[in-house]
């Protein structure tokens, strides 16, 4: 696969890996991987509460505002 990244991004980017103590494509990697396996789970958490949903089971409107701000104060 190739990607094709401004030069802006890939300054960004090897400054960042500098920064991490590695090198810009293992950084890359890295990300990538951290970010396939995050949508995988957002999506599974997705599919679950579509299921209970067309089971009729849900949740208070507090609850999920709780869950959101919890979810959203989150740092990944």
């Amino acid at each position: 696969m190739e990607v094709h990244l401004t030069p802006e991004q890939q300054a960004q980017i090897a400054q960042i890996a500098a920064q991490a103590g590695t090198v810009p494509e293992r950084w890359v990697t890295d990300v990538v991987v951290r970010y396939l396996s995050e949508e995988a789970r957002f999506l599974a958490a997705v599919e679950k509460g579509l299921l209970a949903a067309e089971r009729g089971e849900f949740i208070e409107e507090e609850e999920m505002d709780a869950r959101l701000e919890a979810m959203f104060n989150s740092p990944w």
